[in-house]
């Protein structure tokens, strides 16, 4: 079994700044896709960022140029840092592990392993 613990959500106001971590351990390969999803109340979770093991990312429309994706292989950690932060980031941030995928990825369905998510809610 994968577990996956995201931290770092927290209440903040527009244009500020957060970093999310997501840990993975078990039965965790450095060869897995790691990803971030986010879900607000009433809507799909929808992709956010993901990074392949060899270091390559991609983003969704909505976040790229203020969000970056990172990982630490030595640590088994993934990071999304966040800038720019708008209202309408506000959502559980989900941290999700499997593939690697180099084509589609956005759809939560690919990923059979997920974390416990981490709120993050930007205030105007």
């Amino acid at each position: 079994q994968v577990q996956l613990v995201e931290s770092g959500g927290a209440s903040v106001q527009a244009g500020g700044s957060l970093r999310l971590s997501c840990v993975a351990s078990g039965s965790f390969y450095n060869s897995y896709a790691m990803a971030w999803f986010r879900q607000s109340p009433g809507k799909e979770r929808e992709g956010v960022a993901i990074i392949n093991s060899d270091g390559s990312s991609r983003y969704t429309d909505f976040v790229k140029d203020r969000f970056i994706i990172s990982r630490d292989y030595s640590k088994n950690t993934m990071y999304l840092q966040m800038n720019s932060l708008k209202p309408e980031d506000t959502a559980m941030y989900y941290c999700a592990a499997d593939g690697p995928f180099y084509g589609t990825w956005a759809d939560p369905g690919l990923f059979a392993y997920w974390g416990q998510g981490t709120q993050v809610t930007v205030s105007s």
